[in-house]
């Protein structure tokens, strides 16, 4: 008997991919094997950098809170133990806008664990 090969699933298969190499540039858009490869190095980065952007974002918070805790004459890790210790419960990400947009309000906490 002859070998039986499933060409409509393998074309899904290689159309699906062809798809998601759209907009890249010279051979990585329309020959199979280097889109392929392109696309599986794509999917590799954006696996990697979702988890990066969440170290990069909280790096960004304390870089933003520190800044604001200094001009109060505190640093950052005496500000988030005294926060710690008056049980105030505010994240990170909630600090660093305070300290960005809303500068009285953050003055207003840091008197208060003062």
């Amino acid at each position: 008997m002859p070998r039986s090969v499933n060409v409509v699933a393998a074309r899904h298969r290689r159309k699906k991919m062809m798809k998601m190499a759209k907009g890249y540039f010279g051979r990585r858009k329309n020959v199979w094997t280097v889109a392929k490869n392109a696309i599986e190095k794509g999917l590799v980065y954006a696996y990697r950098d979702r988890k990066a952007k969440k170290r990069d974002f909280r790096a960004l918070w304390i870089q933003r809170i520190n800044a604001g805790a200094r001009e109060h004459g505190m640093s950052y890790s005496q500000l988030m133990g005294a926060l710690k210790k008056a049980n105030i419960d505010l994240n990170r990400k909630v600090l660093a806008d305070l300290a960005m947009n809303h500068p009285e309000a953050f003055r207003s906490i840091v008197e208060k664990v003062k």
